[in-house]
């Protein structure tokens, strides 16, 4: 069964792993002549708490400008140096399952969503859950988690931080 996915959503967050996921989804892009939508979600709930007498809006702002300057980085780096610009950049307020799971999915007609594997440690994903894997359980479109590069080779750095 050959697969060719033609909407595909990479959700990024900062991390070495999302930028990852979203250099082998141009190579997929590509293959399939496929539309690419760079996604950022920006966490609300982390907004209930007020950073030095800041107002919300303010916070949200800030982050959003945070976020566009991101996300142009992002754009610019798979257009000028992987020759890719069949990419839109969204930036979504919310909570990132959800968000990411069922809300962008269902607007923008993706069928593949492709995204790195965690960066959390055990601690963290007890206490807060882990996006990626929400998102893999509760997605209604293919989800690819991502763990190698486009060698297909986990990173060094990766494999030493396993070990300990």
């Amino acid at each position: 069964m050959n697969q060719e996915y033609q909407n595909i959503l990479v959700p990024v967050d900062g991390s070495k792993q999302a930028e990852r996921a979203l250099n082998k989804a141009i190579a997929v892009a590509k293959r399939n002549d496929a539309h690419i939508d760079i996604l950022n979600v920006i966490d609300t709930r982390a907004m209930a708490y007020n950073f030095a007498g800041m107002s919300d809006s303010s916070i949200a702002y800030q982050l959003v400008d945070k976020s566009k300057d991101y996300l142009d980085e992002l754009y610019d780096n798979a257009k000028q140096k992987q020759g890719f610009d069949n990419i839109d950049i969204h930036i979504r307020l919310g909570n990132p399952k959800t968000v990411i799971s069922f809300d962008f999915p269902r607007d923008h007609q993706n069928d593949l969503i492709m995204m790195g594997a965690c960066g959390l440690t055990r601690l963290q994903r007890a206490m807060v859950g882990s996006v990626t894997s929400f998102v893999k359980r509760n997605a209604p479109v293919d989800v690819l988690v991502v763990r190698t590069d486009l060698n297909n080779e986990v990173p060094a750095d990766e494999k030493d931080a396993k070990k300990k």
